[in-house]
Formats: C-alpha cells, structure tokens, sequence
C-alpha cells in the first residue's frame, strides 16, 4: 500500500462510565500512529444515554451529546458517523467502555436480545461486506456479535458475557491481559482489556497488539 492506511475509531462519548473509555481509545489512537497509519474519529450524532458522576457512579439531572463528549478525545477533529464512508478507509476499530453498551448498542439494558445503533451497524455491515478488517475492544465486540454471522470474539473470561455472546450467535475465546482473539474468517481482531481487572499497561499492550493484527490484514 502506497499511502498510509486508514483506520475509522468509532467513540461512543467521552468516560468508561458512560461513553468511550479513555485509555482504550487513546492507547488505541497512540497504536495506530506508532505503527505507520493514520486515523478518522467518528460518533453517532445523538444524545447519550445517560450521564454519570465517575467518582460517584450516580446519575446526574443533565444531558450531553455523544459526538459533542467524544470529541474531547478526538481533540475536535472527529466527524457524525452519518457521513461514514467504508471506501475511505482500511480498518474500523470500536473501543470499549459502557458507552458502547449504552450509546452504540442497548447490551447493558437488552443483554442478547440488545439492538445496534442504526450508524454503528451501517459502518460495520458496509466494511465488513467490502471484507475489510474489523476490532474491538472491551465490551464493544459484543455489537460483532450482534451483527456478523458466525463471528469468534472476546470479551475476556466473563462467563455471563461469554453465554450471551454465543445466545447472538457467535463463538467466544478466553483470553487474559494483553492478548488477542483473531478470527480470521471474518477478519475480526478483538481485546479484552477492562472487562478484566487491568493496568493501563495492559490496556496499551493489548490494543497494539489489535492494531497490529489488523493492519496485517490488510495485506491478506
């Protein structure tokens, strides 16, 4: 490839609590540079679920915006996902945190029977179809669950998580700190990190690694 490849990052707010993890998505967007490719932030234009104290874990009276908080991480440049556009990119790439079960899908409140962003599954449907490769991070492979067929990936060792999973119709692989889960079938790379009890080293170390899987992908 004679340009750098790119990488879409779908965040879903800005907070392990109630949008995007931080450590996730930063380690993650440290990841792609480092290894020679470039990336576009995205989020669903819409309200957040709910919001959160994250010192507290309670509920605050006040609404906020899902692209409007994630843009902090993405530092402003960050586009809805309503102008995704699959050709324009090589890799998707969906960090974890409980916004992605609460504002990317409804899982926290749904479990199996959850449903999927209309945005969020019209990205992962059109790269996956133009067989392009796909990760996730945490909670977030719980929404390939939902929509690929067939698709292995993990969230870890949670058994309940890991049931639920294989009740969406996709197959599950333990794994602990730092390690992938590879299913390349469906070109699908997915990480652990804070569904289990993790260091921040960790995190970065599984998601370079995620990073890496899939851009050599890309050549495949």
């Amino acid at each position: 490839m004679s340009r750098k490849p790119s990488i879409a990052v779908i965040l879903a707010g800005c907070g392990n609590k109630d949008g995007a993890e931080i450590h996730e998505a930063t380690l993650t967007l440290w990841a792609i540079h480092r290894h020679g490719a470039d990336y576009q932030c995205y989020a669903p234009d819409k309200k957040q679920h709910h919001v959160l104290n994250h010192i507290t874990g309670e509920e605050m009276a006040e609404e906020r915006n899902v692209l409007i908080e994630a843009a902090r991480i993405a530092r402003g440049d960050i586009k809805s996902l309503a102008q995704f556009d699959a050709q324009a990119h090589d890799v998707l790439i969906l960090p974890g945190g409980f916004g992605a079960a609460k504002n990317l899908c409804t899982y926290a409140f749904d479990g199996p029977e959850c449903t999927v962003d209309e945005s969020v599954a019209a990205a992962v449907q059109a790269m996956y179809l133009a067989k392009k490769p796909i990760g996730a991070l945490c909670i977030a492979p719980v929404i390939l669950a939902r929509l690929l067929p067939n698709v292995m990936v993990t969230i870890g060792s949670d058994v309940q998580t890991a049931g639920h999973i294989t009740r969406m119709g996709g197959r599950h692989q333990n794994t602990t700190h730092g390690e992938i889960a590879v299913d390349t079938a469906n070109r699908v790379v997915t990480t652990p990190c804070y569904m289990l009890d993790a260091r921040v080293d960790q995190i970065g170390e599984g998601a370079e690694r995620l990073v890496l899987a899939l851009l050599e992908m890309i050549e495949k």
